[in-house]
């Protein structure tokens, strides 16, 4: 064996080797690898005959699952791991991998060869995943410029290269500003308010640096309850002013990690990319792949809602001002003020605050019930892999189980917030399923969260919204692992229209707010007690507090992110700063300062895959609580319903329209009055139900 086949990022082991894995190895891996894919698709390219599966697909998906099985962890890696050795070698692979994507894709040869594999005599004998496979590969050749000339095709690959470099970029600067700016505190005065599971927290972290005091960060253990619970005014100014100007050019480190140039060039190349290929516009672009058939059922699906929200929304704001005036003599609210005041205000409707439920929900006790939920709905069995090679400490790998105790699939939990580990919450494609004759690679999924670490030498505790987070992550994870397809390019999550992808996700949340399940999920720190039904029935009560401006939040991003992409404004400077106010005019009930920069840290749609995508979360949030309202009708531990949903979506994958997949486990087609039911849009429905 050659000493380049010894990389660890070659081994056809199931699971990477992260203790192995250094910088060094990712160039000559990716360089191995691809000069190995090259070979391939030239013989491919080269052969005569008649097509068929066994011919051309397959092996054409064994390749990309190789290079996909190498390049996972090293990306996986850069989020969480992130260092200046693995950023550079990342950075000098990306363009290598982009370049291989389109000149694969842009292959008139193999295009032609899948093509005569879809209108030929023996496609109907395939299953249903290889057509499904087919299809898309055909369609993805045709959205990667197979069909331009070459002087297009030249201008397409260079577009797409940019884009991958561009993308890296934005999420770098992200990082890097969130992690560049630190607030330093020494006089405890200045910390009245907070929680003492954050002050506990910022005295870690001021030990972490060698200071006295208490030193807080942009990461949201330390943001969240800076901007809800710090009575300091000047604080949580300071704080919103850094986390809203990060990578751009305002703010304290205003010019320092600055996204705008990156944003205006992406959204440029975007737009060129789109018209290269025949479509007017990047939003159209994007919904080759998705559900939603136009641009206009976007739009129509996302004002119906703002018509619906925003008087909710607007009750939801003079509520707080009425509030606020009369118990706090306060005028007027900033948009540092409304967190907080709007925290007061539900402590003084509900009697109850996040932080009072957090002794609760200590990490283990949550975990062994959401795996408890896992078992009463779809017969799994999850295990703790003791001994596992990961990248830190804190993070555990665990093996899924089904009912028969086949092995499903596995996934590695890191929960916790870091220094040089990528913000937000996560599933990631570690391995994908895949079959080789009687062997079959059964999948692994990365889960990935920024809770707020043990401190004080307590175990760490969770919020229930950070609960709520965790099913969600897990929801995608099962999504990914528990599929049956054999083949890699449609199992699990691959394949899947992107506005449906959240289904099972946004699913697994509802399970947060059920009595059964506090009863699993739940133990007090120091009693061992459950959540007392009273405090859940403040919690119930208290779930829909402000859903209005919850609501519109969300319409806000969905509308401006699709709008970014549908309508192209000339170049020039502050052009995105004026859709987003357009948007804003139409839609916001609270108008953020000017000096605000959201879209500068927007890595959904410029770091992510949700470019003119992000309506997804809401698309997906109507299935979902569709979906649910059927585990309402039987019963919500129903075995037999949640069997149905694993039979009919989960083990599904991409093999299938996720409209035909939805209506075989519902019945009929979505509709969007559960959503406004569960999102308590619907208020007359939720006082009805309530009753």
């Amino acid at each position: 064996m050659t000493a380049i086949e010894k990389n660890p990022l070659l081994s056809t082991g199931r699971l990477p080797a992260f203790s192995e894995i250094r910088p060094e190895h990712t160039e000559p891996a990716l360089d191995y690898l691809l000069s190995e894919a090259r070979t391939t698709v030239e013989v491919l390219s080269e052969s005569k005959g008649e097509h068929h599966w066994d011919s051309l697909a397959k092996p054409l998906e064994d390749l990309d699952e190789r290079l996909s099985r190498a390049w996972s962890p090293i990306s996986h890696l850069h989020a969480v791991a992130d260092t200046t050795q693995l950023r550079e070698a990342y950075n000098t692979c990306l363009p290598k991998l982009s370049e291989h994507i389109v000149e694969l894709t842009q292959n008139e040869r193999l295009f032609e060869g899948y093509t005569s594999i879809a209108n030929g005599a023996q496609f109907g004998t395939l299953s249903q995943a290889q057509q499904k496979s087919v299809q898309n590969a055909v369609r993805d050749f045709k959205l990667a410029g197979v069909e331009l000339d070459a002087a297009r095709k030249r201008r397409f690959k260079s577009v797409a290269a940019r884009l991958s470099e561009l993308s890296s970029k934005f999420t770098e600067n992200v990082l890097d500003a969130t992690q560049g700016w630190k607030k330093h505190i020494t006089n405890p005065e200045e910390l009245s308010g907070l929680p003492s599971s954050t002050r506990e927290l910022a005295r870690d972290i001021a030990k972490r640096e060698g200071l006295d005091g208490w030193v807080f960060t942009l990461e949201a253990p330390c943001y969240v309850p800076v901007i809800t619970y710090a009575d300091d005014a000047a604080l949580r100014y300071e704080m919103y002013e850094a986390s809203t100007t990060r990578s751009s050019d305002q703010g304290p480190d205003a010019g320092h990690w600055d996204n705008s140039d990156v944003i205006d060039e992406i959204l440029t190349l975007r737009h060129e990319k789109a018209t290269l290929l025949g479509f007017n516009n990047f939003a159209e672009f994007s919904l080759a792949t998705k559900m939603a058939r136009n641009t206009d059922e976007v739009l129509t699906f996302l004002n119906n809602l703002v018509r619906r929200a925003k008087p909710v929304a607007e009750s939801d704001l003079d509520e707080l001002k009425q509030y606020v005036a009369e118990f706090h003599a306060v005028e007027h609210l900033d948009a540092w003020d409304i967190p907080y005041y709007s925290e007061k205000l539900r402590e003084h409707c509900y009697q109850i605050t996040q932080e009072e439920l957090r002794p609760y929900f200590p990490i283990d006790r949550v975990l062994d019930g959401l795996f408890v939920v896992a078992n009463h709905l779809f017969g799994l069995t999850i295990k703790r892999v003791p001994g596992a090679d990961v990248w830190n400490p804190q993070v555990d790998l665990y093996s899924i189980h089904d009912a028969d105790g086949e092995l499903r699939g596995e996934f590695y939990l890191d929960l916790y917030a870091r220094p040089h580990k990528r913000g937000g919450a996560w599933m990631g494609e570690c391995v994908a399923r895949k079959r080789d004759g009687d062997e079959v690679q059964t999948p692994v999924a990365f889960v990935v969260c920024n809770f707020t670490p043990p401190v004080g030498g307590k175990p760490a505790q969770l919020t229930h919204d950070e609960v709520s987070t965790l099913f969600h992550e897990f929801g995608h994870a099962l999504h990914h692992i528990l599929t049956l397809v054999d083949y890699s390019s449609v199992a699990g999550i691959n394949g899947v229209a992107w506005d449906a992808v959240e289904l099972p996700s946004q699913l697994m949340e509802n399970w947060c707010w059920e009595p059964q399940t506090i009863a699993l999920i739940s133990s007090h720190q120091e009693t061992g007690e459950t959540l007392p039904a009273a405090l859940f029935e403040r919690a119930l009560k208290a779930r829909n507090f402000q859903a209005g401006m919850k609501m519109i939040r969300q319409l806000e991003f969905a509308l401006f992110d699709f709008r970014l992409h549908l309508e192209e404004l000339p170049r020039h400077d502050g052009r995105v700063q004026e859709i987003l106010a357009r948007v804003r005019r139409d839609v916001a009930v609270v108008h953020p300062p000017s000096f605000n920069r959201f879209a500068h840290s927007f890595s959904h749609i410029f770091g992510g895959g949700y470019a003119a995508g992000y309506y997804s979360y809401l698309w997906s949030e109507v299935l979902s609580c569709d979906a649910f309202s059927l585990f309402e009708e039987t019963g919500v531990f129903e075995r037999k319903t949640g069997l149905n949903f694993l039979r009919s979506v989960l083990e599904q994958g991409g093999t299938r329209d996720a409209m035909d997949l939805f209506i075989e486990f519902r019945g009929r087609e979505p509709s969007i009055e559960a959503l406004l039911r569960y999102s308590g849009i619907n208020r007359e429905a939720n006082r009805e139900r309530d009753a």
